[in-house]
């Protein structure tokens, strides 16, 4: 079991979080399929909880306004030291900004982003909650993958923002770039063409480890989710991409260890 670090260096993926219409049910199908445990978090954007497991905070969930007919998304959100300052970069580099940045009490500062392309993520500068506070472990958040139409482009924008370095493998039918910080894989960019789904467009997608893949997809089935690709052996593990009842999409994988 691995603690993640006490303080997450910027552009770091340091926290992941869900809107919903039905939080109560949410919570029913990720409590029973990840094992995970709720408390609430800051109320300053509506009712809100954060998930834990062996007590440490692992994600966060939020229902949306009754009003808001908005399709429910995994967000992962990219550690800074400065909301302000970095929400200014992403709307200078030719992305936007949709909310904020906004104070979420005690807890620290945050914003709603959207790449140029539009896949939208968020910016979270610590104060009391660092971000997610377990990793590696089964229900816990193991990667994020950028899914866009190609890389090279939208790569400069993530690079203008926070830094990054970047290992691109690219050819005829594929189309693949890593991001780094002090030479460390945080996240990746999968340029997938004209396969980007129209109903969803670009998109950050969001891995869970679990301890049997096949048997998290079958439990997804059961609690009310959709399995949208079955499970297969990939480059980093077995994986699934699911759903659940809202229709919020995320993968789950058996990493390789």
């Amino acid at each position: 079991m691995t603690e993640a670090a006490a303080r997450h260096t910027p552009g770091t993926p340091c926290w992941v979080s869900l809107m919903v219409h039905q939080l109560p049910t949410t919570q029913q199908f990720y409590g029973a399929l990840f094992g995970w445990e709720f408390r609430p978090g800051p109320q300053e954007l509506g009712p809100y909880v954060r998930a834990l497991l062996d007590g440490r905070d692992i994600a966060g969930l939020g229902r949306l306004p009754p009003d808001r007919h908005l399709t429910t998304a995994w967000t992962p959100y990219l550690a800074t030291e400065d909301a302000t300052a970095s929400a200014q970069a992403v709307s200078s580099s030719g992305g936007t900004v949709a909310v904020g940045p906004l104070q979420a009490g005690e807890a620290g500062r945050l914003a709603i982003v959207a790449d140029p392309a539009g896949a939208v993520f968020g910016l979270w500068q610590a104060a009391e909650h660092l971000g997610t506070g377990l990793a590696g472990v089964p229900g816990t958040p193991v990667w994020n993958e950028l899914v866009t139409r190609e890389t090279a482009g939208i790569v400069k924008f993530y690079q203008a923002v926070f830094g990054y370095g970047a290992e691109a493998v690219v050819s005829a039918d594929f189309d693949f770039t890593t991001l780094l910080l002090d030479g460390k894989p945080v996240a990746s960019l999968h340029g997938v063409g004209h396969a980007l789904p129209r109903e969803r467009g670009a998109h950050w997608m969001t891995y869970f480890e679990v301890e049997d893949t096949d048997e998290a997809a079958a439990l997804v089935r059961d609690l009310g989710g959709y399995v949208l690709q079955p499970p297969r052996e990939s480059t980093i593990g077995r994986t699934a991409v699911v759903a659940d009842p809202e229709g919020a999409v995320f993968t789950v994988v058996r990493s390789h260890r």
